[in-house]
């Protein structure tokens, strides 16, 4: 580019950050509308070839999401509050776990005064009150009702977000091509290519990611739920959202579940029930799931996503977080399009074609 070019690039970048933070409060139910259409694009294509119109497959997949969407929380949500019920109504049994086993054993085996606090009046205030604690979804709810205008915004989100997803969706293939045509012809092919490359890194990351999280979630609740753990969803949940970094899944699972499991059934052995779950789940993830649904040529370093996603949420907010990975999938293009241009130009110094470098024979 120029130099007149990429003060203009660099100027847009500014003023596009400046109106994302101006604009933040209420950009989330567009961005949400573009996601979901972005994620649903695919399956509106695939339909497309099997000879459906273009609005009739976005009807059938608009509808499948629809339907996803509300069953689930219909469904999950009463089983999570359930066992978070029942998590809260067991804390006194657990503080008495502690004090009467663990406590004994860590000053016999290692010498260890561990000095609990008396717990008598916590115990007695969790064990009144378990019950209000139980009921965070309709005591949310309440607060939210009591402000008028805070119920208007949320129902005016709740109903812009499926009207946006679907006319992104019907006009997807529409809006790529126009903003292809904008692009400036010198610069067409390259920023083309990088487009195409963002797409497959972004596109491949969330749907594969999304998937595999699923799917171990699935994996962990069901297998927790044969060993008999009381509070298998809740783990099982908590597993399958941290495994988008590897190994975070398996270790803060098998850590949840075998103090559970401890807690719950007093013995040994179901640790080892456990670790035979969480060993499946780790061989499905490794040999199956992953090289199958993302793949191993993204881009994409975990470490760089969780940093993506919390830079996002500290400058922008919620609307950060949902702009996190697709800013994080240009930049890596961008950069791997940088680090190619820059090896192969005069500045790093690449041997030309036929030329011998020292030491060579």
């Amino acid at each position: 580019m120029t130099s007149l070019s990429t003060k203009w690039f660099f100027a847009g970048v500014a003023a596009t950050g400046i109106l994302i933070y101006l604009l933040a409060p209420v950009l989330t139910p567009f961005l949400l509308g573009a996601l979901f259409a972005y994620l649903g694009d695919p399956l509106v294509d695939r339909l497309e070839a099997s000879k459906l119109s273009r609005t009739a497959a976005v009807i059938v997949v608009f509808l499948v999401f629809l339907l996803v969407i509300l069953c689930l929380p219909l469904v999950l949500l009463p089983l999570i509050e359930q066992q978070i019920a029942r998590l809260v109504a067991n804390i006194p049994v657990y503080i008495d776990w502690l004090q009467n086993t663990v406590a004994p054993f860590l000053r016999d085996k290692f010498n260890i005064d561990a000095v609990l606090l008396n717990t008598e009046a916590v115990k007695q205030g969790i064990a009144s009150h378990w019950r209000d604690m139980g009921g965070v979804a309709s005591r949310v709810m309440g607060v939210i009702t009591q402000s008028g205008a805070a119920a208007v915004a949320m129902l005016a989100n709740l109903v812009l977000v499926p009207v946006v997803t679907f006319y992104l969706l019907r006009d997807w293939d529409l809006l790529v091509d126009r903003i292809h045509h904008l692009i400036p012809r010198q610069q067409e092919p390259v920023v083309s290519r990088l487009a195409k490359e963002s797409d497959a890194v972004l596109g491949q990351f969330l749907r594969g990611q999304l998937t595999v999280m699923a799917a171990l979630g699935a994996v962990y609740t069901t297998g927790l739920w044969i060993v008999g753990l009381d509070l298998a969803l809740l783990v099982g949940i908590i597993a399958g959202l941290v495994s988008f970094v590897p190994y975070l899944g398996f270790i803060v699972g098998i850590l949840l579940a075998g103090i559970a499991a401890i807690m719950q059934f007093g013995e040994p052995v179901y640790l080892l029930y456990i670790a035979i779950v969480f060993g499946i789940g780790q061989l499905l993830e490794g040999m199956v799931l992953t090289p199958w649904l993302v793949g191993d040529k993204i881009g994409l370093h975990p470490v760089a996503v969780i940093f993506a996603v919390m830079a996002g949420g500290q400058l922008f907010g919620f609307v950060g977080i949902l702009i996190a990975l697709p800013v994080a999938a240009v930049v890596v293009v961008v950069l791997r399009y940088v680090y190619g241009v820059y090896t192969e130009s005069d500045v790093y110094g690449k041997p030309k074609t036929g030329e011998v470098t020292e030491g060579a024979e």
